[in-house]
């Protein structure tokens, strides 16, 4: 079993913050998702996020302003997961991602 979230956390924290660094991170979950069945929920949910942010901006100009805030969002949700906690949280932390925007 991986531990999707410092692995994910560590590998973004050094990523810069363009619209590729996003698409890899969705190839990361599909792999992670994969090599961790119990974990396929959260990550399709970050998977479907970051899908939207990137097509939104997809041969768009991305503003640095605009795409460091995600990023930073992002990252902070990302270190926030407890994915080995009990039930209820893993559920919150679903929840939270489910209704989370990385532009607002």
């Amino acid at each position: 079993m991986t531990d999707l979230n410092p692995d994910l956390h560590s590998w973004l924290s050094q990523q810069p913050h363009g619209l590729r660094t996003f698409r890899t991170f969705q190839q990361k979950l599909e792999i992670l998702s994969e090599d961790d069945p119990e974990q396929r929920g959260v990550c399709r949910l970050l998977s479907g996020l970051v899908g939207s942010y990137v097509e939104a901006f997809d041969e768009e100009p991305l503003p640095v302003a605009v795409a460091d805030r995600a990023y930073g969002r992002l990252l902070d949700l990302v270190g926030s997961l407890d994915l080995k906690g009990n039930p209820d949280r893993r559920l919150a932390d679903i929840n939270r991602v489910a209704a989370f925007n990385l532009v607002n």
